[in-house]
């Protein structure tokens, strides 16, 4: 193996960010919420495990993915955000539907269940592995008998990550703008690659020209007749014979000529 330092960035610690670990506990709750207040058979059931599967697994893909791709990373993390609101209105339409009462944002119970969150973001996690099940925390709310305390609950919930992911994707965007990913950073210095081959021709004589190349050239021109490169050329025959002139690159298409 070679010295090489690697350019890839440092990826794959989803587990301790707190986004992933409030979209595990929504995952997990929306689960058990649907198995005890939702028909199995009812369409909504699957749709909103999936919208809460969605929310947590594509902070992980993103979170995997950001090695390579910021932009990659960046849209994962806008798919996880908006499958949050598409599960946010599940949970409001279940309760409006059934007349069930909404929790105000100055809910006591919706007060306390921020202050958990509120706390745990107190908590530095940064040598915690990720594994520990936050679930309990808001077991209180989550395990309750009355479904309008569940669905309550996971909707300030859902408010905390949407919040958490709003904040991840400002820096994603950052990120990004400043240097993006390793895909981003070679696109980036592709096109550099090729701008300065434009601007900074190598070698534009003529490949067939057999004279001292040693000496420095002067830049090329740009045909005025049809915009193209022009290259120096050699005349081999006549009055100017052995003398340099620019050609243009388009010849015989372009016949062209400027002094040297």
């Amino acid at each position: 193996m070679s010295g090489k330092t690697s350019t890839l960035r440092p990826h794959g610690g989803y587990r301790r960010l707190r986004s992933f670990q409030v979209t595990e506990i929504i995952y997990d709750g929306t689960v058990a919420f649907c198995d005890r207040f939702i028909d199995r058979r009812s369409r909504t059931h699957d749709q909103m495990v999936q919208a809460a599967r969605s929310g947590r697994q594509n902070i992980a893909e993103g979170s995997r993915a950001s090695a390579t791709s910021s932009q990659t990373e960046l849209r994962l993390v806008n798919v996880a955000r908006a499958s949050l609101d598409e599960l946010l209105l599940d949970y409001e339409d279940f309760l409006r539907q059934r007349g069930l009462p909404a929790w105000s944002k100055d809910d006591p119970e919706a007060r306390e269940v921020r202050a958990v969150g509120a706390g745990r973001d107190r908590t530095d996690q940064s040598d915690q592995t990720g594994q520990t099940d936050h679930r309990k925390d808001y077991a209180r709310w989550l395990d309750n008998h009355d479904p309008a305390v569940v669905a309550n609950a996971l909707i300030c919930l859902i408010h905390q990550a949407n919040y958490l992911l709003d904040r991840q994707i400002q820096g994603l965007e950052q990120q990004f703008v400043e240097g993006g990913g390793y895909s981003e950073r070679l696109a980036a210095a592709r096109l550099e690659k090729r701008r300065q081959a434009i601007s900074h021709p190598t070698d534009l004589s003529d490949p067939t020209d057999r004279s001292d190349k040693s000496k420095t050239l002067p830049a090329a021109p740009t045909c005025a007749a049809c915009g193209k490169a022009m290259v120096l050329r050699t005349a081999r025959k006549g009055a100017n014979a052995g003398s340099q002139f620019w050609g243009c690159s388009g010849y015989p298409e372009c016949k062209a000529t400027l002094p040297v």
